[in-house]
């Protein structure tokens, strides 16, 4: 075999996106990973300018000039690139010059695609977090529970025997405000828990759970909120717990509801939206079938300083919120086998639920 013909067959097989780039920085090669990564048919791309292939961000393409005119190698993690379509891909980017001849220097490029790889290290980190939360709130509501129950059974006991000793003393009221804050302690720390029922999992409709979530804040706001759905029809049934999915989603709506009105949002508006994601990662385990639900709103987003801890007990954006809904929501879609992710800035927030639609996939969680 000539080989010139392997290496092009050792090339195309790679799955790492490879480009070779003339002295000129027209394209003269770009394998099949390449294709796919940049949206793009080779066959229309060779000989033309490299910066058909994304949109420069003003710094690439004279790096770029730069190592053809001086036969240097250098890389980037983590480059953004902006694709022609719009859409943007994250990748490590590494340029190897290759001297032809003494006056013509290609450049070999090599695109590793990150979106996959940051996305799975965010969602593991998510799962860990929320693990880890959920461990340490059951610890701390065994510590709490105790000795509450002591000192409500204690009041109990008190009050009994004032009312025996001094009837008219009406002593009974301070030992009913012992029990009744024990009381308000402990619903606390049952909310901190989540739901301690096991999801059901009996057959549900995604797009009647989300429907339910639109009716009741509809009637809670008043038409004052505009909301729009984009559904794809051809999203099947799949097995879970129908009451917990609308609390869950409920929770991430009543916070799109609040900071709305809280900012006095013109033209305030959330959208509902549905996709199927074939072959997508959850975590560590890959599903065949993911259905992605995402509520948006166009409000002020979340402040900087709770992003990354927005899904903890107790985190809270508003000076009269519990901080339990968003924790109370991921761990009922993680009782689902799936995950709830939040992408926010000013003008768009939104969560995107994500559950596997796979029977199999679906996980007790004890």
């Amino acid at each position: 075999m000539p080989a010139e013909s392997l290496h092009h067959r050792i090339l195309d097989n790679l799955t790492t996106a490879t480009l070779l780039v003339e002295a000129d920085l027209s394209v003269a090669y770009l394998n099949p990973a390449a294709e796919a990564l940049l949206e793009i048919s080779g066959s229309r791309v060779l000989g033309e300018a490299v910066g058909r292939l994304f949109i420069d961000d003003g710094e690439l393409l004279p790096a770029l000039q730069d190592a053809s005119e001086r036969a240097v190698a250098f890389t980037r993690r983590e480059v953004l690139l902006t694709l022609p379509s719009g859409q943007q891909v994250t990748v490590d980017f590494a340029v190897t010059p290759i001297s032809e001849s003494d006056h013509h220097v290609a450049l070999v490029l090599e695109l590793q695609p990150m979106d996959r790889l940051l996305r799975i290290s965010r969602e593991e980190g998510i799962v860990s977090t929320q693990q880890t939360t959920r461990a340490l709130v059951r610890n701390l509501a065994h510590e709490i529970k105790n000795p509450l129950g002591g000192l409500r059974g204690a009041a109990q006991l008190l009050a009994r025997e004032l009312t025996r000793v001094l009837p008219e003393a009406q002593l009974t009221e301070y030992t009913a405000i012992i029990i009744e804050e024990a009381d308000r302690l402990r619903n606390l720390v049952d909310r901190m828990l989540g739901p301690h029922q096991t999801p059901r999992h009996d057959v549900v409709n995604l797009h009647e759970v989300l429907e339910r979530m639109r009716q009741l804040l509809q009637a809670e706001t008043g038409g004052r909120i505009a909301f729009r759905r984009d559904y794809d029809p051809s999203i099947p049934d799949t097995l879970g717990d129908r009451e917990q999915l609308i609390q869950a989603l409920l929770n991430i709506g009543s916070n799109a509801v609040q900071a709305l009105t809280s900012a006095q949002t013109p033209s305030p508006e959330i959208r509902l939206r549905t996709r199927v994601l074939r072959q997508f990662t959850i975590g560590t385990r890959r599903h065949r079938l993911v259905v992605r639900m995402d509520i948006e709103d166009n409000g002020p987003g979340v402040p900087a300083d709770i992003a990354r801890t927005l899904f903890y007990p107790m985190v809270s954006g508003r000076p009269d919120g519990t901080g339990l809904g968003l924790s109370i929501s991921q761990s009922i879609i993680n009782r689902h086998a799936g995950l709830i992710e939040c992408h926010s800035r000013p003008g768009c927030t939104v969560f995107s639920i994500y559950i596997p639609l796979e029977p199999q996939a679906h996980e007790q969680d004890g």
